[in-house]
């Protein structure tokens, strides 16, 4: 009988829910159910052609072995082009490093900065993933609640007013998972004019989603934001953008003081990304863009469906996500616990969602669903729900 002995660190570790309700779904569809899947955040489309021939051409041309640990010069400089074009900012290439995903630069972040004694900042409702690496860390997790009533958007105020000397990091996320939110221009002023008061304060500003806005809405990177960037961290990537979850691809733009200790992590941690995945990831930056705009023509009409959909629901309201391809509709008014219309909505109408408290304490009431599917599907799955209900 084994004896193995964890770390304690190990039970501070949390996870991300949505795959554990992938792998119900994908277990009730191996016993014949019909499941429609609006769990998982990953687009249903396909990698556009010419970022696939991209990786097999790299393949097929010899890129078989190591890569530099912070990414190929080639990819990070296609990654500041691109920054310079989306959001007119200059970025050294040298402070681009390129890792498998985004988990990766959330953990280095919070790795960094996170310790017993200190706090980090994190967004609640939010991705799971920022809650279980600050616990990890040994810091104390400090929640920057998100409310239906703004938006789901945070409030400069209210997080400038939780700031304390122990205070390191500060993680937001526009537009944001799991809720589409998206904090307007005046709000990140006011928070950059803020943390004046607090040079003691770094920022990681996930902008995975930073392309994937509706109704005219306008993504505020913080890299124009020149006051910030010697602690600003921005985490970006392919993922979302580009229908490339599976390829495993993303970078951040780290400041002068902490490039080094994040390269030292990758090195540690993965050595470097794969480099067939790499000339992949230029091939996306600098070809059309066609694709993207295609795929987003068809998220808007998702998401302008499933609102609809969904507040047509008894004891159900949805506001109107600006970005990213999930809603977030309150269901309180089902009677229902968040857990309880999750499981409820799989196991008898066959329709996967994601439990809003699966996204911190502040999702109690309320569901994700993801509205990267079919209209047809959407359109079937509140079909079934609304039966239920």
């Amino acid at each position: 009988m084994s004896q193995m002995i964890f770390a304690d660190s190990l039970s501070r570790l949390g996870t991300e829910s949505a795959f554990t309700v992938l792998a119900r779904a994908q277990a009730l569809a191996a016993q014949g159910r019909d499941i429609i899947n609006l769990g998982i955040g990953q687009p249903d489309f396909q990698t556009p052609d010419h970022i696939v021939e991209a990786g097999i051409k790299a393949l097929r041309d010899g890129h078989h072995g190591y890569t530099p640990a912070n990414g190929i010069p080639a990819l990070r400089e296609a990654v500041a082009a691109d920054l310079h074009k989306r959001h007119n900012v200059e970025v050294n290439p040298d402070n681009v490093v390129v890792v498998p995903g985004g988990k990766p630069t959330m953990f280095f972040a919070v790795l960094m900065f996170g310790q017993p004694g200190v706090e980090i900042m994190y967004p609640n409702p939010g991705f799971p993933i920022y809650e279980s690496v600050i616990r990890y860390s040994g810091a104390m997790p400090v929640p920057i609640a998100l409310e239906e009533s703004n938006g789901f958007a945070f409030s400069a105020e209210a997080v400038l007013a939780q700031i304390t000397p122990r205070t390191r990091l500060i993680i937001i996320n526009s537009p944001a998972n799991p809720t589409g939110g998206v904090t307007p221009r005046a709000e990140i002023d006011k928070f950059v004019a803020g943390l004046a008061d607090h040079p003691h304060v770094a920022v990681l500003s996930d902008e995975i989603y930073s392309q994937m806005l509706y109704e005219g809405r306008e993504h505020v990177s913080l890299l124009q934001y020149p006051e910030i960037r010697d602690r600003l961290i921005v985490l970006d990537g392919w993922s979302k953008t580009y229908a490339m979850t599976g390829w495993r691809l993303g970078f951040a733009v780290w400041p002068d003081d902490a490039v080094g200790p994040a390269t030292k992590l990758a090195i540690n941690d993965h050595s470097c990304v794969n480099a067939a995945t790499q000339y992949a990831g230029i091939a996306a930056l600098t070809g059309p863009q066609d694709a993207v705009a295609g795929m987003m023509v068809a998220f808007d009409a998702r998401r302008r469906l499933i609102v609809e959909e969904l507040n047509s629901l008894p004891g159900v309201r949805c506001s109107d996500p600006g970005g990213a391809f999930y809603a977030f509709p309150n269901i309180e008014g089902t009677g229902m616990t968040a857990r309880e219309a999750q499981d409820r909505f799989l196991d008898v109408a066959g329709v996967a969602t994601v439990a809003g408290t699966s996204f911190g304490s502040y999702g109690e009431g309320y569901l994700r669903f993801s509205y990267a599917n079919s209209t047809d599907n959407i359109s079937e799955a509140i079909r079934r729900i609304r039966e239920i209900l």
